[in-house]
């Protein structure tokens, strides 16, 4: 208990001294330099998945409106909420996850689009840290899952940019040039973002525990995605 006491006793005068450093919290001492990146790619996937949530809105505005008196505030809050759905939503069929992606490009599909593709990548992102919001030294991630979820995400942005209904229109707009010339490939980037995110969390989890990937080759235009 003394030692304890000292380590927090160093840490609140190491905070003292340097102006420039973050509170010390004492949870903080549960966490290992890796639990802590873990940390800020959670914050991270959240930060660019709301981003690309609020642009695919933007483009698709007519998604939203298939939900009577539905808002994009009220989408976000069902897809960042305290406690995701046990079981998945009832607008996607009881899917949530990977599972609710192939919504997103179905012709049978009538519903929303945007709401069933981001259910889809949140939910599957989500289940890649095991649901958890921070990581603490005796939580143990698995480098498959999310070496996984890195494939999937690559296969999820070639359909987004490939996928056609049977007029021979994209399914959801993102990527494209504007009739003015103006390109716009911000998507693409945000997506490029997340799966570089969990590239790394992957291979820093198999270095950290010795532990293999096994680096599936998996075909972009499969509307199979590998196992969260």
């Amino acid at each position: 208990m003394r030692f304890i006491l000292v380590i927090i006793s160093l840490f609140l005068i190491t905070g003292c001294l340097d102006k420039n450093a973050k509170p010390f919290e004492v949870k903080n001492l549960a966490k290992s330099d890796i639990d802590m990146v873990a940390d800020v790619n959670i914050k991270e996937w959240h930060k660019l998945t709301k981003e690309l949530t609020i642009k695919l809105y933007k483009r698709n505005p007519k998604e939203l409106r298939k939900v009577e008196g539905m808002t994009l505030s009220m989408r976000l809050e069902q897809l960042f909420p305290t406690e995701r759905l046990p079981n998945g939503f009832a607008e996607l069929n009881y899917s949530d996850g990977i599972t609710a992606v192939p919504l997103a490009f179905s012709d049978e599909f009538e519903g929303d689009r945007v709401f069933a593709l981001m259910a889809g990548i949140t939910g599957m992102l989500h289940a890649a840290y095991d649901g958890k919001k921070e990581i603490f030294i005796l939580d143990d991630l698995d480098q498959q899952k999310l070496y996984n979820s890195a494939r999937n995400l690559e296969s999820i942005a070639w359909h987004l940019n490939n996928r056609k209904d049977p007029s021979g229109q994209l399914y959801i707009l993102s990527n494209g040039i504007s009739p003015e010339g103006i390109s716009n490939y911000s998507y693409e980037r945000i997506l490029g973002k997340l799966i570089g995110i969990q590239d790394l969390m992957a291979d820093i989890i198999a270095d950290k525990t010795s532990r293999t990937i096994n680096r599936v080759v998996q075909g972009a235009a499969s509307m199979t995605f590998l196992p969260i």
